[in-house]
């Protein structure tokens, strides 16, 4: 019974296709049959009199398979409307569809026979037939001094058009898929990687302490500008000899390769935790000497999520060797929560620190106070939850 129950609601409902998918359907209006009905009265003011409630009728015909008797109430349909003449369409008979059924009324001229619209852009509508119970439609109320004038009524003859069209449920097409051509993602990356593993078309090589690196001298000179200038007399050479790279250890000069032809990290050594920020120290001198901004800006993104009381002193020494202004102003503020300093002074990188750069301790320590200073006039804070 469940199983029933959901194949015919997924039946019911729409079309399951793919998120994201265009899809398109159409609605189309089904019209059944359209017909003008020319309605002739003669002796119009022999008529008049008879009673609101009673119509000049006309004879029988037939539009979309359905008969019809066109209505003219000469006295007003009602008391209400006395002063105006009414047109309807009548249903004769019952049809077993729900049709939707439009009339507009038109007045022929008599002197020219031209046909006008005395109420422009007003089309009466109505749903008959099936569950509906009407058969009749109100097609026109006009002010008897705008019908019983010339040049529609002349020598008593009035002569009007009833144009009618019946229409069915408008035709909905099934749901379907806007065609759609599938673009894969891009992979230059992974193009450009592999072709750093083959060596394919290599030019140029490195001997990084002993270790033999190659690559291409146009993909280096494009991403840095260092070794564009290092290599712009090397491009018009054929020689191979290797380029001697020192202070530097091979998996660095490695992974900075890695960097330039792919634009990011190498991910199989896991270079954004925190037991990583040794080699991710290495990799930023290297960023730096070779002016590769964004991985220089990538390096320090690291090492400041990682921040912790025994790093900070080293990391602020090494941000401040490599003008790294928004590393160094991290160590600061981490350095500035009172619940961190105790723990930073016992650190062996704030002895280093005190040793080695004491400028910039003395500078780190004048900016902590200025900071500390700002924080308790604007924003004072539970000590404990401080940082």
């Amino acid at each position: 019974m469940t199983g029933s129950k959901s194949a015919s609601s997924s039946a019911c409902g729409p079309p399951d296709f793919t998120p994201g998918w265009k899809t398109t359907s159409t609605c189309t209006p089904d019209v059944v049959g359209e017909g003008v009905h020319v309605f002739d009265i003669f002796g119009y003011s022999d008529h008049k009199g008879m009673g609101t409630h009673e119509p000049i009728r006309s004879g029988a015909f037939s539009v979309g398979g359905l008969d019809w008797v066109a209505c003219l109430y000469p006295d007003g349909d009602g008391v209400e409307g006395m002063d105006y003449v009414s047109a309807y369409l009548r249903l004769l008979g019952d049809s077993r569809h729900k049709v939707w059924v439009s009339c507009e009324v038109k007045l022929v001229d008599q002197n020219t026979g031209v046909v006008s619209t005395p109420q422009p852009n007003l089309r009466y509508a109505l749903a008959f037939g099936g569950k509906e119970k009407c058969k009749v439609l109100h097609c026109l109320m006009l002010p008897r001094g705008q019908l019983e004038v010339e040049p529609y009524l002349v020598d008593d003859r009035l002569t009007m058009e009833f144009h009618v069209m019946i229409k069915r449920e408008p035709r909905v097409s099934k749901t379907k898929r806007f065609p759609r051509i599938l673009v894969p993602p891009p992979n230059i990356k992974r193009q450009l990687g592999k072709l750093l593993q083959t060596k394919e078309g290599a030019d140029v090589t490195f001997d990084v302490m002993g270790e033999t690196f190659s690559a291409h001298k146009l993909m280096l000179a494009m991403r840095s500008p260092v070794f564009k200038a290092e290599l712009c007399g090397l491009l018009k050479e054929s020689g191979t000899q290797p380029i001697t790279v020192m202070d530097m250890q091979p998996a660095v000069f490695k992974a900075l390769l890695h960097f330039i032809y792919t634009d990011q990290l190498p991910t199989t050594r896991g270079f954004e935790r925190g037991d990583n920020c040794e080699m991710i120290r290495h990799l930023l001198v290297a960023a730096d000497r070779y002016a590769v901004d964004r991985l220089k800006l990538l390096c320090q993104g690291v090492l400041c999520k990682n921040l912790n009381v025994q790093n900070v002193a080293t990391t602020l020494v090494l941000a401040d060797q490599h003008q790294c202004d928004k590393l160094k102003d991290a160590c600061i503020e981490f350095m500035s929560c009172s619940n961190k300093m105790k723990g930073v002074v016992a650190s062996k990188g704030y002895a280093d620190l005190q040793r080695t750069a004491p400028s910039v301790l003395a500078d780190a320590m004048a900016q902590m106070s200025t900071f500390n200073k700002m924080s308790r006039s604007t924003a004072p804070q539970d000590e404990s939850k401080s940082c």
